[in-house]
């Protein structure tokens, strides 16, 4: 059963959402990849946000772009965390996304990340899914002392070779 929908709009928004699939797959956490607009067909769009419960979702990560009305409408209708990830666009550079996101009614929260943020999107799943899952928790530890071992490593070959060397890689 996923814990984890997975649903965007286009099929133009599926390299920043498998970052998201991914990061739940490194993770070890079920999920399920929908493309489905809320625009274009809205029934199919109801009886996805409708059903998501039954289906066993604890979150849903929503990516849109431009009007970017899949993640609220998720939002208002499926009852636990929804995180929206507003798309790049050509036009607004991804602000037209991210404000459509950001900026929901009151009473009707969505988590937002930056724009193209699909693994962030994932990893705010993997901590709200821990919150229930000791195991899970572990792994979400585990991967913070991974970026932090990262970035020691990568200081400590600056100081062995210096900023030039370090540039050339």
């Amino acid at each position: 059963m996923p814990q984890v929908g997975i649903v965007m709009g286009s099929d133009s928004d599926m390299p920043v959402m498998a970052k998201a699939a991914q990061v739940l797959d490194d993770f070890g956490i079920s999920y399920e990849m929908n493309i489905i607009s809320a625009h274009r067909e809205p029934d199919e769009f109801f009886e996805y946000a409708k059903s998501a419960e039954e289906k066993g979702y604890k979150v849903i990560i929503a990516g849109a772009g431009m009007a970017a009305h899949l993640p609220g409408m998720c939002a208002a209708i499926f009852p636990l965390p929804v995180i929206g990830i507003p798309m790049h666009t050509s036009s607004l550079g991804g602000r037209d996304s991210l404000y459509s996101i950001v900026q929901m009614p009151s009473g009707i929260p969505v988590a937002t990340v930056a724009i193209n943020g699909g693994a962030n999107a994932a990893i705010l799943a993997a901590k709200i899914l821990a919150t229930s899952d000791p195991e899970l928790l572990a792994k979400v530890k585990e991967y913070a002392a991974s970026l932090k071992e990262g970035v020691q490593k990568k200081d400590e070959r600056l100081q062995e070779v210096g900023y030039r060397a370090y540039m050339e890689k």
